[in-house]
């Protein structure tokens, strides 16, 4: 069973509102703009993290995180891109993909808007966390947590952190 925390944009932000629920997961998963690493550094130091690079990212987190992570976690696939879409509108550059070879879990950012939607023709989870940062349009910064229990996604719960002026 692992307890897992989801944020995306972040635009070079972290605060203690993000740590303290970064403290009570497992793992966490960030979904790309990062923004300055000092808040994937940050992070690290307290669990462990997977994560993406966005479009606002420079070479430094090009270098350290992928554009695309795929991976199983106990017996739950997941696949993590910052620009995916979503159901019945995935990137083109996902599309052919996630429909030959569909993960349980899509999980995109970008968007700024927060996203749960189950695909039932590609029988996966769509998950988008909103953004935890204070850059953008989005009122409210936003995050997901869920729990991986073997096969099942549990326990999904919405993080609000505060409305923005």
């Amino acid at each position: 069973m692992k307890k897992i925390l989801l944020l995306s944009d972040t635009h070079s932000y972290i605060d203690n509102q993000i740590l303290k629920f970064v403290k009570q997961a497992d793992e966490v998963w960030h979904v790309g703009d990062i923004g300055d690493l000092k808040v994937t550094d940050t992070i690290k130091k307290l669990k462990p993290l997977r994560a993406v690079y966005g479009n606002i990212d420079n070479a430094d987190a090009r270098l350290e995180f992928p554009l695309d992570n795929r991976f199983t976690i106990e017996n739950v696939t997941v696949w993590m891109t910052h620009i995916g879409g979503y159901p019945n509108r995935y990137n083109p550059r996902v599309r052919e993909e996630i429909t030959k070879n569909p993960p349980k879990i899509f999980i995109s950012g970008h968007s700024h808007i927060l996203k749960v939607q189950f695909d039932k023709k590609l029988d996966l989870l769509h998950l988008n966390p909103g953004a935890a940062g204070k850059h953008g349009f989005h009122k409210v910064r936003t995050m997901l947590r869920f729990v991986i229990d073997n096969d099942n996604i549990k326990g999904l719960e919405i993080i609000e952190l505060e409305e923005r002026n």
